[in-house]
């Protein structure tokens, strides 16, 4: 039964992954998708950029050089490719491409972390993040749901649960771990949306996509969970395997994987 296989990485700098063996993995793992986060690429340098096998590569830089941005590698050529969610206030980062293809709807994102604290001891970007980020994105995707069935994908900047990462009890009040951004995730869910990874593997431990660079945290393998494929329920069938490729280097996360009957 042939498959289709996506793949989702926040490479922390796609020039710097470049030179960790970027190549060598996509010619290895040959998915007809794949998405990433985190490219720090600025809209003038993309055109210096090819990928073998990869003829549709859209890109969505962020007005500051350097900084956030997301693209989309496809072997087929989407039906059509639209950037950001329509909403000016959240699009200057470059953390939204969606492209549509023939059956769903795949939408690459890197939520907004919120940041480290303020003088309040609290993210500062969490308000942001939660009240009108996270709000606007899951009715942008519910807005797509009415025409057919969406996948996203990225760094959504959350551990859902306890069991997604290594040290819970302490960063509770921590960006990535907060209740209030715990409770957008549980919104996704409650929209229809279908974390596959825990859906396949409900009590699975220790399976972590990022890492601290700080203390040896990769190699003891104090981690999080924070990258995700989510699909529609009208996907569900279609879930024939889904990984997260720790073994994998070049960045502080890791690729994620979604196969699709």
């Amino acid at each position: 039964m042939a498959t289709h296989k996506l793949l989702s990485w926040n490479v922390n700098g796609l020039r710097a992954v470049l030179k960790k063996g970027f190549l060598d993995f996509l010619a290895n793992e040959q998915p007809d998708v794949l998405c990433l986060q985190e490219t720090k690429i600025s809209a003038d340098l993309v055109d210096g950029f090819n990928f073998d096998d990869y003829p549709y590569v859209y890109w969505n830089c962020a007005t500051k050089k350097g900084y956030s941005g997301t693209a989309i590698l496809s072997k087929t050529k989407p039906l059509s490719v639209q950037y950001g969610l329509g909403i000016e206030k959240h699009d200057n980062e470059g953390r939204v491409i969606t492209a549509e293809f023939q059956d769903y709807y795949l939408v690459t994102v890197y939520t907004p972390n919120s940041q480290n604290h303020d003088e309040n001891k609290r993210p500062r970007r969490l308000d942001y993040r939660t009240s009108e980020w996270d709000v606007d994105f899951l009715a942008y995707l519910k807005n797509l749901e009415q025409s057919k069935p969406v996948i996203f994908c990225g760094d959504l900047n959350v551990a859902h649960t306890e069991i997604d990462l290594a040290n819970p009890k302490t960063n509770r009040k921590n960006a990535g771990f907060t209740d209030e951004e715990r409770a957008r995730f549980d919104a996704i869910i409650e929209a229809g949306f279908i974390d596959t990874f825990r859906q396949i593997n409900p009590d699975a431990t220790e399976r972590y996509s990022w890492w601290s660079y700080r203390a040896g945290a990769r190699q003891r393998n104090i981690g999080w969970r924070i990258d995700y494929f989510c699909v529609s329920q009208a996907l569900s069938e279609r879930i024939a395997h889904v990984d997260i490729l720790d073994q994998v280097i070049g960045s502080d996360h890791c690729p994620v994987l979604l196969q699709l009957s």
